[in-house]
C-alpha cells in the first residue's frame, strides 16, 4: 500500500514507518520537526515537511493519493496540557480535523489512530477493557478523546474506516530507532539516564499506593508490539466502522520493579529521591487487550526486561540521542 505516517519522525512514528518500509509498503513521513528527529526518519520514507496546523499544505500533501494515513503527529505532554489546553486542543483536535478534510477531498478511506488510555481517566476496573466509560483528568486525554469522537463521526458520515489504538506505557527501542524527547517524562528513559549518570537520580513520586510495593504501577509495552498493531490495524480496517482497541501487555509492574530490574539489566546502580503524589496519578493502570488479541490475532512478544535491554542499547549507541547524528532536529 502506498501510506502517509503523521509524526513519523517522532518516537512510536519512526518505529512503524520504518516496519511498513521492511513489509514492502510505498512510505511517506509528515512531519513539521516541532517535537520530531529528521534523523529518526527512516530511509526510504518520503520526507514531507509539513505541520497539520497548516491546512492548505495538509491538502497539498495528500493530493499524491494514499490507500491509508497512520496518524501519531500530535502534543502528547500531560503537565503541558494541563498548563496550556488551548495548545492541545489546538494541535491534537484541530490539526486532526484538517487531516480529516484532506483524507475525504482526496479519497483516502483508511485511518490507524494513535490514541491513549489517558481518554479513560482515573479507572473504575483494572484490568481496564474499552467497555470502560471515558472521563479523562487533562487536557491531553480530552483533546484525544474529542478526535476519537470526531472520528466516529466521520466514519459514519463519509464512510472512512478507522480504527483507535489505545496506548498505555511505550517503552523500548527498536534497531536504530528509539525514544528522544525533550523534556523527557516517561519513566524508562529517566531510568535510564539516572543509570547513565546524566540526571542524577530518579524520582519516585508516591510511595503509599495500595500496591504490593507502595508505588504506582503501570502497564509496558514494547514499541515493537505496538508497531505491529498498527500493521494489522490498518489490513483489519472496514469502511463506515470506527473501532477502538486498547493497547497493553496486561501485566502491571511497579516503580520499584522497573527500577530494580534496570539495575539487574544495565549493571549499574541508579540512586532513586522518593517525593509525594503527583495530583491525578491513579495507582494501577492495566491494559485490557482481549478485544485486539481475540479480534486481530496480536500478542505481545517482548517483556518488560527486553524493553529495557533494547532502550539501554540505544542509548549507549547513541548517548546523545538524534542530537548525536546527521544533523538532527
Amino acid at each position: 500500500m502506498k501510506l502517509l505516517v503523521t509524526g513519523g519522525a517522532g518516537y512510536i512514528g519512526s518505529v512503524v514507518a520504518n516496519q511498513l518500509l521492511e513489509r514492502g509498503h510505498e512510505v511517506s513521513v509528515l512531519d513539521d520537526l516541532s517535537r520530531g528527529h529528521r534523523a529518526a526518519i527512516p530511509e526510504g520514507a518520503r520526507f514531507i515537511e509539513v505541520g497539520l496546523a497548516d491546512a492548505e499544505a495538509t491538502r497539498d500533501a495528500l493530493a499524491g493519493g494514499f490507500d491509508g494515513v497512520l496518524h501519531f503527529a500530535a502534543l502528547a505532554l500531560v503537565a503541558e496540557s494541563v498548563e496550556f489546553p488551548e495548545r492541545y486542543h489546538r494541535g491534537n483536535f484541530v490539526g486532526t480535523l484538517n487531516l480529516l478534510d484532506a483524507m475525504r477531498e482526496h479519497g483516502v478511506s483508511r485511518l490507524v489512530f494513535s490514541s491513549t488510555c489517558a481518554t479513560y481517566g482515573e479507572p473504575e476496573q483494572v484490568p481496564m477493557p474499552e467497555t470502560l466509560p471515558t472521563n479523562p483528568v487533562n487536557s491531553y486525554g480530552n483533546s484525544k478523546l474529542a478526535v476519537d469522537r470526531m472520528i466516529g463521526d466521520e466514519c459514519r458520515a463519509h464512510g472512512l474506516g478507522a480504527i483507535s489504538l489505545r496506548y498505555f506505557n511505550v517503552a523500548g527501542a527498536s534497531g536504530g530507532y528509539g525514544e528522544d524527547h525533550y523534556p523527557e517524562t516517561h519513566l524508562i528513559p529517566l531510568v535510564l539516564q539516572a543509570a547513565a549518570g546524566t540526571r542524577e537520580h530518579v524520582s519516585v513520586f508516591g510511595t503509599d499506593y495500595p500496591t504490593e510495593d507502595g508505588t504506582a504501577v503501570r502497564d509496558y509495552i514494547h514499541v515493537e508490539d505496538l508497531s505491529r498493531a498498527h500493521l494489522l490495524a490498518m489490513e483489519a480496517i472496514e469502511p463506515g466502522t470506527h473501532t477502538i482497541y486498547n493497547l497493553g501487555n496486561g501485566l502491571g509492574h511497579s516503580v520499584r520493579q522497573v527500577i530494580d530490574i534496570a539495575r539487574e539489566v544495565t549493571g549499574r546502580e541508579i540512586p532513586v529521591k522518593e517525593e509525594p503524589r503527583r495530583p491525578g496519578d491513579p495507582a494501577r493502570l492495566v491494559a485490557s487487550s482481549e478485544k485486539i488479541r481475540t479480534e486481530l490475532g496480536w500478542e505481545p512478544e517482548k517483556d518488560l526486561e527486553a524493553m529495557i535491554a533494547d532502550a539501554w542499547a540505544w542509548r549507549q549507541a547513541r548517548p546523545g540521542g538524534y542530537g548525536s547524528s546527521n544533523g538532527a532536529t
